[in-house]
């Protein structure tokens, strides 16, 4: 049986991300935020983890480790997006920002790194506003607007393309944009459905893409 590590199971695409892997006979590992998460699987096994304290990540990465199982899959998918309505950045914001969708996800990334197969995948759930490309380009959603979201991102694609020269050959490293979701975050007027989403990002672990790239759907995106 293989195994997947997915970030954020509490909900959104986290969690039908680790339904479809359960549907498709992989063991799951999940990190959850909340204490109060109650759900049960043969092939499930909860983490708590929060990735804006450094404390929270030592001890998930010790209790995954203490769990001993190799990892086939990694997908970085824990964020937030809490300046959706700023349109100049909000540096407190854009602090706690940095700490989980960057910093936190790289400490966690790095610290699991030797749980990871060789031949595996490792994916960071990115988004098209972490495109410099596409920053004013009338493609982007809601554009001016939350800017440290879109600073995270950018910096989660640069580290997705540094660690994929680290571990070249050894490791494919992708950055995948899921597209706007309906969730919690993308909101009900979203023009995609989770389950659809969480289908074409396990269609896209399972594959063997060219590493170091920004995708979207399968396709590739511009950096």
């Amino acid at each position: 049986m293989k195994n997947v590590l997915i970030t954020g199971v509490d909900g959104g695409i986290g969690r039908v991300l680790a339904l479809k892997f359960l549907k498709e006979g992989f063991f799951v590992s999940g990190t959850i935020l909340a204490d109060d998460v109650n759900w049960q699987d043969d092939n499930l096994k909860l983490f708590k983890l929060d990735l804006s304290q450094a404390d929270s990540i030592n001890k998930c990465v010790e209790d995954i480790l203490n769990f001993n199982q190799t990892i086939d899959i990694l997908i970085n998918n824990a964020g937030i997006l809490i300046d959706k309505e700023e349109e100049g950045v909000v540096v407190e914001k854009l602090r706690k920002t940095l700490e989980v969708n960057l910093i936190g996800t790289i400490d966690f990334t790095e610290k699991i790194l030797p749980q990871v197969k060789e031949g595996g995948h490792i994916i960071n759930i990115s988004s098209s506003a972490g495109s410099l490309a596409l920053v004013g380009s009338g493609k982007s959603h809601y554009p001016g607007h939350y800017p440290a979201y879109k600073i995270s991102k950018a910096a989660l694609n640069m580290y997705t393309r540094t660690l994929s020269f680290r571990l070249k050959d050894k490791v494919i490293v992708s950055a995948v944009n899921p597209g706007w979701v309906k969730t919690s975050m993308g909101g009900q007027e979203a023009d995609l459905e989770p389950e659809i989403v969480a289908d074409n990002i396990f269609n896209f672990a399972v594959s063997k893409p060219e590493s170091g790239n920004f995708w979207f759907n399968g396709d590739k995106m511009p950096w």
